[in-house]
């Protein structure tokens, strides 16, 4: 191995600790909050007009949208413990065992789809882009780090001195 693989910096480690990390949490529980009030208000109504076919639909989707969103919210909201200190990394990652950041796919051929209410369909999509951005995160910040490998000619003490200046100097 090279000596610049040695000086790798994980960007998502920070980027879960940064303002980008709070611009995702509260993106996803606004998304949250928002679809709560969606569902017990506007979509209740147009649920009750639907098509047969398109109400089961609307039934199913909207179980799968509420789990979607628990989902992201229980990892944002550990992510969000790490970050504050609330929780060890090895805390969370016995946690983040429960919760499910893929599958959830919609099928938007299914008939009946385009019966679903506009809101309620632009609130699956939303959600959707959302899990990807947060499965990503997920991947990247908990993904099982490469062994550092020293060089036989390089000391453990210099190979972390050269890990630190390379990240506090990117």
């Amino acid at each position: 191995m090279s000596e610049q693989g040695l000086n790798t910096v994980n960007f998502a480690g920070r980027a879960a600790a940064s303002s980008h990390f709070k611009a995702l949490y509260a993106e996803g529980m606004s998304l949250v909050e928002e679809t709560a009030a969606y569902l017990d208000g506007p979509g209740r109504a147009a649920s009750k007009v639907l098509p047969r076919v398109a109400s089961v639909l609307y039934a199913a989707e909207s179980m799968r949208l509420t789990t979607r969103l628990m989902q992201m919210a229980s990892w944002l909201l550990l992510q969000r413990a790490v970050n504050n200190g609330e929780m060890s990394r090895d805390q969370v990652l016995v946690e983040k065992n429960k919760v499910r950041l893929d599958g959830f796919n919609v099928d938007k051929n299914a008939p009946g789809w385009l019966d679903l209410p506009e809101g309620f369909r632009d609130l699956v999509e939303r959600s959707l882009r959302l899990q990807n951005r947060v499965a990503i995160l997920d991947r990247e910040i908990y993904r099982p780090s490469d062994p550092v490998v020293t060089p036989d000619n390089e000391n453990g003490v210099r190979a972390q001195l050269n890990l630190l200046q390379t990240a506090f100097s990117a």
